[in-house]
């Protein structure tokens, strides 16, 4: 599939919400505590902030990354794109140019903390879920570039 990864515009933030409110559904841990529509307001946020890259195959965006300084807050990748290395291919475009990167990742969601285990990321730390909306216990991955 052949896919542009680049900086979010105002319009792509009601796509970057339908994501996330579609990760929220398809995870059978994470209850809803947001709306569909708190979750737009949410991404047209980041996207004003500067913070997301999108990934689009023709003009469908099918994930997208968050990351301020060097925290990666958000990778998310739309049911339909799963499995195709869009996941992969955004964290890439997130490390780019980045010496180090972090992130934390519910300690429940045993595929997204193997998924970052597999592309460098190292566990290093945990807290339990009192810093978080959900308030779930997470873990912090850490990456530097060499390692």
């Amino acid at each position: 599939m052949n896919v542009a990864i680049h900086d979010a515009g105002p319009l792509d933030a009601g796509s970057v919400g339908a994501i996330l409110s579609q990760a929220v559904e398809a995870t059978p841990f994470l209850r809803r505590i947001h709306s569909r529509a708190e979750e737009i307001s949410f991404a047209a946020q980041m996207i004003d902030a500067g913070w997301v890259r999108v990934a689009k195959g023709g003009r469908a965006v099918l994930g997208f990354s968050a990351v301020a300084g060097d925290t990666l807050h958000c990778l998310y990748v739309a049911d339909v794109a799963q499995g195709q290395g869009i996941g992969t291919a955004l964290l890439s475009d997130a490390r780019a140019g980045r010496a180090r990167l972090h992130l934390w990742a519910y300690a429940a969601d045993a595929r997204a903390r193997a998924f970052y285990a597999a592309r460098g990321f190292v566990a290093t730390g945990a807290r339990d879920g009192g810093d978080n909306d959900a308030g779930l216990p997470e873990v912090r991955y850490d990456w530097q570039e060499g390692s």
